[in-house]
């Protein structure tokens, strides 16, 4: 037997550890075994598959999966610790704790596909439907880690195979021949899945040419090997394949919540989840908890006034255009996925007690050392606002003034033992592709206005308005928006900032907040409105700079700055010591 390396699939390794969801497949633990001659069988083969899906649940930091982290390592998110760690600042190097963890995730995934394709691709030709489908979801599974790889490191090592040491010390391939390999393996493992996965949780056609469309985007937006029309046109078509094939859900917060996960039409739209479940070998998540407010949670991250600016108002314009926006009252008249997505200063947000059973609500109040919290005898009460006067890094603490909804406001379940599913991959995005990719060829027909109007109809925004049809510079920054408002917190900003080449902008300048406790919203002015046209590219990507006014506002992360060098992760250096051909990305040697 060969001698393999670390994360490729031994009899220790093989063993699902612990985990478990709300689809069966992945209810029971798996047995040790040798991986010779075992994924021959189906029995083998479907087991190895089930022991793939449970290595998705890795985290990066603070126990929460790397899915949802993802957008705090860009300028859109912030954590408690000051932020030039997340994607800019000097912690972006070799030894930082977060880049191993994601490296060794993924490769991780990828090393234990290889192991079940390797050992089932002689036989699996004479197995049973099932058993191919099973193969075909390992390929996809594989797929999805080396983009993701590719995304963030750019050329890295890359096998279809459990390989020796020796094998392993090949070097770095380049991003161009792994996305082409990836593209055509997903196309034919595509053949082998249904259109509707046949458990929850599990991958299918949809998502096999959903995984075509993101690498596509990123293949044509990096003009890989000159062949950037070329992906985006791939994109393009991979996307179609889907359309019509699953529908939105009719409510847009229905899709992040216990309650709403439930419901058929979501169910429908959700192509691709990360199960939890409170039944049999539980499996729960505390995303929640570190989105929430103090009182009820920790207040570990928190959206930055970048992505909260980015919402439109319900006219269809940006802030800083609609006469329907008022900075002493930012909440009002928005795009209504802003507050499914988000909570400000007045807002009041769904919690839960202790024992999980009665409804607890807050109104967020980032000033004062009380707030008001409801029931106590079935009435509104005031109380003291830890959010104000912990110790602790809390809200105000951040310099924020806002905190996520997704995921965290939910009445039916605790903050700390959440079962609500998370998010890999659903319609809405397949829709967003195909209008980026046809934006990108400059291909503007009626597919992709109506392919935009049915993301921002679902929620009653106003279609794409006459003066940006056949306009791809409008076109183009109107896709951009969707993206990031539509699909925040789902872990797909950390690669759109990369191929869009914008995070320069976005981490130039501190991070500023709420306004400071002396001034308040009501003491703001009329002309206190973040300015998104310091610079061309700073309009196409609806990028604001609050200079103007930032007196008056919190301020935190000061010492964040851009270097091009971020684009791309530092190679982990406990990798480069196994592998002295394994060289590092431009600007780590220093």
């Amino acid at each position: 037997m060969k001698k393999t390396l670390l994360y490729n699939l031994t009899a220790t390794v093989l063993t699902v550890i612990g985990l478990s969801s709300c689809a069966d497949f992945l209810d029971k633990e798996n047995p040790a075994y040798d991986a010779e001659g075992f994924y021959a069988t189906e029995a083998g083969l479907k087991e190895g598959v089930t022991g793939i899906y449970s290595l998705l649940y890795f985290d990066m930091n603070w126990s929460v999966p790397a899915c949802i982290v993802l957008d705090h390592y860009t300028a859109y998110g912030l954590e408690q610790d000051e932020n030039n760690s997340i994607g800019a600042g000097g912690t972006l190097n070799p030894d930082n704790g977060k880049i191993q963890a994601f490296w060794t995730g993924e490769y991780a995934i990828a090393a234990r596909a290889n192991s079940v394709i390797y050992g089932a691709k002689n036989a699996v030709a004479g197995m049973s439907d099932a058993a191919r489908q099973y193969y075909a979801e390992a390929r996809v599974l594989r797929a999805y880690a080396y983009y993701n790889l590719v995304s963030a490191f750019g050329d890295v090592p890359f096998f279809t195979a459990p390989v020796t040491i020796d094998e392993y010390q090949l070097g770095r391939t380049p991003k161009g021949d792994i996305i082409d390999f990836l593209i055509e393996d997903l196309n034919d493992a595509a053949d082998y899945l249904p259109w509707t996965g046949t458990e929850r949780g599990r991958v299918d056609k949809a998502v096999a040419y959903g995984l075509i469309a993101r690498i596509g985007l990123f293949g044509g937006s990096f003009n890989v090997n000159n062949k950037g029309s070329e992906y985006f046109r791939t994109a393009a078509d991979a996307a179609e394949k889907v359309i019509g094939k699953r529908k939105l859900a009719t409510n847009f917060s229905d899709l992040f919540n216990l309650t709403g996960q439930a419901k058929s039409d979501v169910r429908n739209e959700l192509l691709w989840e990360l199960m939890y479940s409170t039944s049999g070998t539980k499996k729960l998540h505390t995303v929640g908890y570190g989105h929430s407010s103090r009182n009820y949670g920790s207040s570990v991250r928190f959206p930055s006034s970048l992505i909260v600016d980015t919402y439109e108002c319900i006219d269809g314009k940006r802030i800083d255009e609609s006469e329907l926006y008022d900075p002493k009252h930012p909440t009002r008249n928005r795009d209504p996925r802003f507050n499914a997505t988000l909570a400000g200063h007045g807002d009041t947000i769904n919690y839960t007690n202790t024992d999980g059973n009665n409804p607890l609500k807050l109104v967020l109040n980032i000033y004062d050392d009380k707030t008001r919290f409801y029931p106590r005898r079935n009435a509104w009460y005031t109380a003291q606002n830890v959010d104000v006067t912990t110790t602790s890094p809390s809200l105000v603490n951040n310099g924020v003034g806002y905190l996520w909804r997704k995921y965290a406001d939910e009445n039916t379940e605790q903050l700390m033992s959440s079962s609500s599913n998370l998010i890999l991959m659903r319609y809405a995005e397949i829709l967003l592709s195909y209008a980026e990719a046809k934006i990108e060829l400059n291909e503007l027909d009626e597919s992709v206005y109506s392919a935009i109007n049915e993301v921002r109809g679902r929620v009653g925004m106003p279609d794409v308005s006459t003066d940006r049809k056949g306009d791809q510079t409008k076109m183009r920054q109107l896709i951009r928006r969707e993206r990031k408002v539509e699909l925040a917190l789902e872990g797909l900003l950390f690669v759109d900032v990369r191929r869009w080449g914008i995070s320069d902008m976005l981490n130039e300048h501190p991070s500023y907040g709420q306004p400071k406790t002396d001034i308040r919203y009501e003491g703001l002015e009329a002309t206190d409105i973040p300015n998104f046209k310091t610079s061309d590219r700073h309009d196409l990507n609806d990028i604001a700079s609050y200079d103007a006014y930032s007196d008056k506002l919190h301020v935190r992360d000061q010492s964040r700055y851009w270097d091009d060098k971020f684009y791309l992760w530092p190679i982990p250096q406990s990798e480069r010591n196994k592998d002295p051909n394994l060289t590092q990305n431009p600007g780590y040697n220093e």
